[in-house]
């Protein structure tokens, strides 16, 4: 077992140092939820319901609503200002017969170990009880929660049971047991002598889960006729995360590349080239200097040598880079 606190228990002027352990555990079949198409583990991630965001466990807070719908945010620099005088020791404050503890207000149990030094003072308190058969009655904070609770012995080992506040416990308000019911003494003679058929003294270990049993037996039926499977391989978090990255990538690149393309086509509109000419268009004497610049540049060249000229021209403007083209307009 592994200790879940550590600390001494206090009554009157002594101190008897301890460790607290679980002394109960569930003895259910531990299932897992899975998918049913593979088997695939169904896991639960923590997300901000505002961004939809996974939070990390260092940034989740505690929040309290006030009835107008208000968020009073709590820390955990907000939580260690409490005052907690417990945190770290059993406060005995008074011992009571033990039929006064109604057991409704039983909650979990835990083992006292003493510290090997304080064997002595640890068997003093175990004694006192059992001597005056009464339970001590303390308060205790166990992870970050403050309890009442009782202690008294069990098999030589002091038990402390953790014990709800009085205003956690409801009343039964059930108006049919409010009615008067008439029950004849034959019929509680009766009654009685059914109880005294079954009595005995009580024995737990001779009761059985039945449930959990045929549970046990359903499984060990599967394994052995061979109706398992083997688990699905997890993808690794580093590969999605960077497969999402690479798409996210892309996409920027893709608006980014759309964005220069219009935006250059708003800025250079007036240097797009014209369609180019077919071969019965263009004339070898469009393709001189003298015609380029002369017979381009002409109000008067209407003819064929000046509309070849202007088609050449603009055939070698559109091969040329698109930073030779700039850099000559301007």
């Amino acid at each position: 077992m592994r200790a879940i606190w550590k600390g001494a228990v206090a009554f009157g002027l002594v101190n008897v140092p301890v460790r607290l352990y679980a002394a109960t555990g569930e003895h259910e079949v531990r299932l897992h939820q899975v998918h049913r198409e593979d088997g695939g583990r169904i896991r639960y991630r923590k997300v901000c319901e505002i961004d939809g965001e996974p939070v990390e466990w260092s940034d989740i807070a505690k929040g309290y609503e006030t009835q107008d719908g208000e968020l009073v945010v709590l820390t955990d620099q907000d939580f260690k200002q409490l005052p907690l005088s417990t945190e770290r020791e059993i406060e005995v404050l008074e011992f009571v017969p033990a039929d006064q503890v109604d057991p409704i207000l039983l909650q979990k149990t835990y083992y006292l170990e003493p510290d090997k030094a304080a064997a002595k003072p640890y068997a003093l308190l175990r004694g006192a009880l059992e001597e005056t058969d009464r339970v001590a009655v303390v308060k205790v904070a166990i992870r970050q929660r403050e309890s009442m609770a009782v202690l008294r012995v069990r098999d030589r080992v002091i038990v402390l049971q953790t014990l709800l506040w009085p205003d956690e416990v409801r009343e039964a308000d059930f108006p049919v047991l409010d009615d008067d019911v008439t029950v004849r003494p034959q019929e509680l003679t009766m009654a009685s002598s059914l109880v005294e058929s079954l009595a005995g003294d009580f024995d737990p270990s001779q009761y059985e889960d039945a449930y959990v049993t045929a549970l046990e037996e359903l499984i060990a039926a599967k394994v052995s006729s061979g109706d398992t499977q083997a688990p699905p391989a997890a993808p690794q978090e580093d590969e999605s995360d960077g497969g999402g990255e690479v798409v996210d990538l892309l996409a920027a690149l893709q608006r980014s590349v759309e964005k220069a393309r219009a935006a250059r086509g708003e800025d250079s509109g007036d240097d797009a080239a014209p369609p180019a000419p077919t071969r019965s268009s263009t004339s070898k004497g469009g393709s001189s200097k003298d015609g380029t610049s002369k017979g381009g540049s002409s109000k008067g060249g209407g003819g064929k040598k000046g509309t070849a000229t202007r088609s050449t021209a603009g055939t070698k403007k559109s091969e040329e880079p698109a930073s030779k083209r700039r850099s000559k307009a301007s």
